[in-house]
């Protein structure tokens, strides 16, 4: 018989001690933390605080905004649509949005929105000051005032809204039942994976576990929503339906949703992808090409700029030894989504092993690079 492959427990610790000096150092207030092998879960817990105050324990079962994580939701059914024949990754954008049509717009395919080479501006809102928490006006906006700054192919910039706010969108126009994007997404994928403690939107049931972002001070930009006067208030709206932005979830929940990804697109019985897509997806499709966004990233904080290592919708580990979210010491298809200095996930299908991290108090990107690269390697090594 087969013993099954699991973890050093001494290594274990290490990681355990290694979240616990980033806490009591304050470079972040807290964090939840799973590590798996085989499906099998070796570390499950919560470290620290959900604030500054520290009058809030963070619990298995809090509830975190995702920032751009909520992106590999979209990225599932996008590639659920292709699967379904709705579009393909070589279909114009404008064949199924007709009014974001127009010069070099008109050349963009699902495929460059998925690989973040589209040519449009890395912008957090189409338009200064507005509302984001409706996706019709988002659409419209950027139908309306964003232009293409590169041909379609050429750049690698990571696009903080205007891509997967358009596959959103997309999805929505191709489902025959006529759903919502956030109807789609609970049907579709949140419903089928038992993640019930996942949503678009702060979910009237959740809002009392949700630990609502802290920018320590810095925050990049404002979210605003219709329905409060927060200049992050989309991230507390119950209805914003924002599918590049706008997911709240748990730990736990994440773990479904990435054991979904490792064992090819199947869950306890649910199919939602098939292991070709996954296939597809977790392949480096931008080459040696820079992440524009991370490239002034690099250059600003002293490293040498380094390739993109984008898939389908996924971030990739890489060949190349660099400042990455998946660490060196995972394989290089290691492959998975992060959001806003905060939350991230990983999966490697070499070794198996699956990693969950959502955490409390904004970092900054490269102290946050940093962060989540050592803690993958500490990971990565108590493999056994």
């Amino acid at each position: 018989m087969t013993r099954p492959r699991g973890f050093d427990a001494g290594r274990l610790q290490v990681l355990r001690e290694a979240i616990e000096r980033d806490i009591e150092a304050d470079r972040y207030f807290g964090a939840v933390c799973l590590l798996a092998r085989d499906g099998n879960i070796a570390l499950q817990e919560a470290f620290g605080w959900s604030g500054a105050d520290r009058s809030r324990r963070l619990q298995l079962d809090s509830v975190f905004s995702l920032f751009s994580l909520t992106k590999a939701f979209t990225t599932v059914l996008t590639l659920r649509a292709i699967e379904l024949g709705q579009f393909s990754l070589t279909t114009r954008v404008a064949e199924v949005i007709p009014e974001f049509g127009g010069g070099m717009r008109e050349k963009i395919n699902f495929f460059h929105l998925l690989t973040h080479t589209s040519g449009l501006p890395a912008l957090w809102i189409p338009r200064p000051g507005m509302f984001i928490d409706r996706l019709d006006e988002i659409i419209a906006a950027i139908c309306q005032n964003i232009r293409s700054i590169d041909p379609p192919g050429v750049k690698c910039h990571y696009s903080p809204l205007f891509n997967h706010a358009l596959m959103g969108e997309a999805v929505r126009r191709c489902d025959p039942g006529k759903r919502s994007y956030r109807q789609l997404l609970q049907d579709e994928l949140l419903t089928p994976l038992g993640m019930h403690d996942t949503a678009i939107g702060q979910r009237r049931d959740l809002a009392d576990r949700h630990i609502f972002p802290d920018f320590r001070g810095k925050p990049p930009q404002e979210h605003l929503s219709r329905h409060n006067n927060d200049p992050q208030g989309a991230f507390k709206d119950e209805h914003a339906e924002m599918p590049w932005v706008g997911g709240i979830s748990t730990v736990p929940d994440l773990f479904r949703f990435a054991e979904m990804l490792r064992l090819g697109g199947r869950y306890e019985g649910a199919r939602l992808l098939s292991p070709a897509s996954i296939e597809l997806a977790t392949r480096n499709h931008t080459g040696l090409l820079p992440n524009e966004l991370y490239k002034a990233v690099a250059i600003n904080h002293g490293w040498e700029p380094y390739p993109a290592y984008i898939g389908l919708g996924f971030c990739l580990r890489g060949d190349t030894v660099c400042p990455n979210l998946f660490g060196s010491l995972p394989s290089p298809r290691t492959f998975g989504n992060y959001g806003s200095g905060s939350t991230l996930f990983w999966v490697d299908p070499q070794s198996q092993v699956t990693f969950v991290y959502l955490s409390a108090g904004i970092m900054q990107q490269a102290p946050n690079i940093e962060r989540f690269h050592r803690l993958a390697d500490i990971a990565a090594a108590a493999a056994l």
